[in-house]
């Protein structure tokens, strides 16, 4: 039985008792618990991300995806037993996966496992995705480089069966400047593509058509809020959150676990595209026929002979949207953005949506986006994120976090799915900084003149009683506690490469305990007392006073005197003959 009609018997009701309790089985290990429903009538759990609940929001714009099921058998190719048992498939293209789509996704596992390793993303997710939204490319139909030989574009999302998102790329990339349409090979609505878009190939491009970007970016898309792929809840928002339905969830799982038990790369262009959709409406009666993801399938059905047709029934208008009614945002109370590098900001940033009468407007998805050179990002470790609306009218962004960069960034605030004036923020990240300097050590630091110092110093820096780690400082040998120049005599530090007296040491940072420790101290020969002088970013400063003493003097040791010769005593002047008068 083929993967499709399996599929489409599933969901249709044509399907014998044992298939039946085999497809429960497979499906009962994952199957989302607390299923609720949401206002579209869409099965959502209760674990979904919230925003997603309530909006709909999700990469794809929760696009049709293909329904097929993966066959029962195993999906490594071998040869059937014999002739009396039911054969197992032999490489077909329901188990391999087309050589570059493979790659692709192999080269996102390993990116991620760099970038992301807390995420635990395995390749077979991707390519579980991957088959979902769009049959591995339309069976691997691809370029060398890994772009699509042909666009792979969702239906037109403008409310009528689908999300109405209008249009928010200028049909950049799905080539509709009135509403958006899920792209490429991983179904991206543009919207979500313009943030979450990677350059996987390395071309300096990133292209939604491009299997290599598009299988890094949902990669990215997967992990972002720290979901960890290698946990049931992690797996289960990071999925929901790709498609908000728990039919896309039990659907994207049984292939994870099939192409878990194993697969094989077949040549590009030789896979199969699946032929059910979630958004087949075809007689149950009659096979389906298979549809391009660009198009949902059109239902049709014979007509009686000598009966006209049945006329189409009219659309119903589509009543407007909360999003449509939205003329403007405003600040909602945002104090001012400030925080430490390395810090999360304690102010958090509110957007409220309103009307030309200035009335709030609750359920509208608002877009923030950290804009600027800074490595500062949002509570999840990205740059972008999306929060619907609260009854106020309040969108409230996700805590920023601060990174390493100093200086001023923006946080811009927009409408999802509507042209309005956006609203600025501005944020600061101030250098790490400490107001307390204290020294670990108790013995006074004391020298011999042409010595070196028995014990190296280590001070603890603190903010507000805190550790202050990475806290830039400075150590200076100064010349009197009324002159901060560096003295010209006394104690020094070595310069590393030279050995050279050096008496001010820059670029010094205290560790993840706030504890810096100097180099080793030498003495020349000056006696005395000596001050080093110890600053850091913010103003924190400790002296340290360091004794040289002089070497203690030394007994010379008595010369030995000769032993005396009796034999033939020495003459001595008093001892020399004179002459005779």
């Amino acid at each position: 039985m083929s993967s499709a009609h399996f599929g489409n018997r599933l969901r249709k009701g044509a399907v014998n008792t044992t298939v039946a309790a085999l497809a429960v089985a497979a499906l009962a290990a994952s199957q989302a618990p607390d299923v609720t429903a949401d206002t579209t009538g869409r099965q959502t759990t209760a674990d979904a991300p919230a925003a997603d609940q309530a909006t709909g929001d999700s990469a794809t714009g929760n696009s049709p995806y293909y329904t097929d099921l993966p066959p029962l058998n195993s999906p490594l190719p071998a040869p059937s037993a014999s002739a009396d048992t039911t054969p197992v498939t032999t490489g077909s293209a329901e188990a391999g996966i087309p050589a570059t789509v493979l790659d692709a996704y192999k080269k996102a596992e390993a990116e991620l496992a760099q970038s992301k390793p807390g995420c635990n993303m395995p390749w077979q997710l991707l390519a579980a995705i991957g088959k979902v939204e769009s049959g591995q490319a339309r069976g691997g139909r691809v370029s060398a480089d890994g772009t699509t030989l042909s666009p792979i574009l969702g239906p037109v999302l403008n409310g009528v069966g689908f999300a109405n998102i209008s249009d928010t790329d200028n049909g950049a990339y799905d080539g509709d400047a009135t509403y958006d349409r899920a792209v490429g090979p991983m179904q991206f609505i543009p919207s979500t593509w313009e943030w979450a878009g990677r350059d996987g190939n390395d071309d300096g491009k990133k292209d939604p058509n491009n299997i290599y970007d598009a299988a890094l970016a949902a990669g990215h898309y997967l992990c972002r809020f720290s979901w960890d792929m290698s946990t049931t809840s992690g797996l289960r928002s990071a999925i929901l959150s790709y498609n908000n339905s728990t039919d896309y969830y039990n659907t994207v799982m049984s292939w994870l676990e099939y192409y878990r038990k194993g697969t094989h790369e077949i040549p590009d262009g030789t896979g199969t595209v699946p032929s059910d959709r979630s958004d087949d409406t075809t007689d149950p009666t009659t096979p389906g026929t298979p549809s391009s993801p660009s198009t949902p399938n059109t239902p049709s059905s014979p007509s009686t002979p000598g009966t006209p047709p049945p006329s189409a029934p009219s659309t119903p208008s589509t009543p407007p949207t909360p999003t449509d009614t939205v003329h403007h945002l405003e600040d909602a109370g945002t104090a001012k953005l400030t925080a430490m590098a390395g810090d999360a900001f304690t102010t958090k940033i509110g957007t409220r949506t309103e009307t030309a009468a200035g009335k709030a407007v609750a359920k509208v998805r608002v877009r923030f986006t950290i804009v600027g050179d800074t490595d500062a990002t949002f509570a999840g470790g990205e740059s972008v994120a999306t929060v619907a609306t609260n009854r106020k009218g309040v969108a409230a962004a996700p805590a920023l976090q601060a990174g390493e960069k100093t200086g001023t960034f923006t946080v811009r605030a927009t409408v999802v799915g509507r042209t309005v004036t956006a609203v600025d923020y501005k944020a600061t990240v101030t250098a790490r900084a400490a107001d307390t300097l204290t020294r670990t050590g108790t013995a006074a630091p004391t020298c011999v003149a042409g010595g070196e110092f028995a014990d190296r110093v280590e001070v603890k820096a603190t903010y507000k009683g805190a550790v202050a780690d990475q806290v830039a400082a400075t150590a200076t040998l100064v010349k009197s506690a009324d002159d901060p120049t560096a003295a010209d005599k006394g104690p020094f530090f070595k310069d590393d490469a030279t050995g050279n007296p050096v008496r001010t040491l820059t670029d010094l940072k205290t560790d993840a305990n706030g504890l810096l420790k100097l180099p080793k101290l030498y003495a020349d020969d000056t006696t005395g007392t000596f001050l080093l002088r110890i600053t850091t970013a913010g103003g924190a400063t400790l002296t340290v006073e360091l004794t040289v003493t002089a070497p203690e003097p030394t007994t010379p040791s008595p010369e030995p005197t000769e032993p005396s010769d009796t034999s033939s005593p020495s003459a001595t002047p008093s001892e020399s003959s004179t002459s005779a008068s």
